[in-house]
């Protein structure tokens, strides 16, 4: 289990959750943290937005 909030984290909630594998033609699990976790609070408002 990742510790929440680390890359690996994030890299599996992206995977999991949101079914994504890259960001602008780039790998997740070579991205920064920051981006990661911008990527992900970025899809979290979008999809609680439309529900």
């Amino acid at each position: 289990m990742a510790h929440i909030g680390s890359k690996g984290w994030y890299v599996k909630k992206l995977k999991n959750e949101f079914s994504v594998s890259r960001i602008e033609g780039k790998k997740i699990e070579t991205l920064k943290t920051h981006i990661l976790h911008n990527h992900y609070y970025y899809l979290a408002e979008k999809n609680t937005k439309t529900d």
